[in-house]
C-alpha cells in the first residue's frame, strides 16, 4: 500500500503517531534534545483513548521547549521553517480528522525537509513529493526513499498492533532522527 492508501485507513492514533514521528525526525533542525517529544509518544502509548488534557498539555509543553530554535544557512532554514511549522499545526484535540490532516501535511513536509538536506539530491526536484507517497520512490535519492519507507514503517506498526505499536513506531523515528542529526552535522561541517 501507498503512503497515500496508509494514511487515508489510519486511525486516529496511527494518525497522530505518523504526524509525531514526522515531526520527532526532524527535531535536530529545531535544536530539541531527543527526549523533548517523549511525553507525546508517551500519551498515544496508553490503552485508554486521550481525553484531549493530556496531548494538548504535552504538546504545548513541547511548543514551549521547542519555540525559537533552529539551524542557519540557507537549506537547513528552509527545512527548519517546515519543521516549526509541523510543531506549530499540531492539533491540540487529537481528533480523527484533525490529525489526518496534520499527519498529510507532515508527511509532506518530512519529505520536503529530507529533499532540501540530502546531498545527492539535485538542485532541480526530479521526482515530485507526491510521486513518493503515491509509490514511485524508486527514482529519489536514498534519503528521501528512507524517509518514505520510515513513513510506511510507523502507519504499519501502528495498523497491526495498536497501542502495542508504538514503542517500536518510536524506535523507527529515532533512527530516523539520527541519520537527519548526521546529515545536519555534516552540512554544518562543510561550512566550517
Amino acid at each position: 500500500m501507498s503512503l497515500v492508501e496508509l494514511i487515508a485507513r489510519a486511525d486516529e492514533r496511527g494518525l497522530a503517531a505518523s504526524g509525531l514521528a514526522c515531526l520527532d525526525r526532524c527535531v535536530p533542525l529545531l535544536g530539541g534534545d531527543d527526549e523533548v517529544l517523549r511525553p507525546l509518544w508517551a500519551s498515544l502509548a496508553d490503552g485508554g483513548e486521550d481525553d484531549g488534557d493530556d496531548w494538548s498539555g504535552r504538546l504545548e509543553k513541547a511548543r514551549g521547549a521547542l519555540d525559537g530554535t533552529g539551524a542557519d544557512g540557507t537549506a537547513e532554514d528552509e527545512a527548519a521553517r517546515l519543521a516549526r511549522h509541523m510543531l506549530a499545526t499540531a492539533p491540540s484535540a487529537r481528533t480523527a480528522a484533525e490529525v489526518r490532516a496534520w499527519a498529510d501535511a507532515c508527511s509532506i513536509a518530512s519529505l520536503r525537509i529530507h529533499r532540501l538536506l540530502d546531498p545527492a539530491e539535485p538542485a532541480e526536484d526530479t521526482v515530485p513529493v507526491d510521486s513518493c507517497r503515491e509509490g514511485g520512490a524508486e527514482d529519489v535519492s536514498p534519503l528521501v526513499a528512507a524517509e518514505v519507507r520510515r513513513q510506511i514503517a510507523v502507519l504499519e506498526l501502528l495498523a497491526g498492533h495498536g497501542p502495542a505499536g508504538v514503542r517500536q513506531a518510536l524506535e523507527v523515528s529515532t533512527e530516523g532522527r539520527r541519520v537527519l542529526r548526521a546529515v545536519v552535522s555534516r552540512r554544518a561541517r562543510g561550512r566550517g
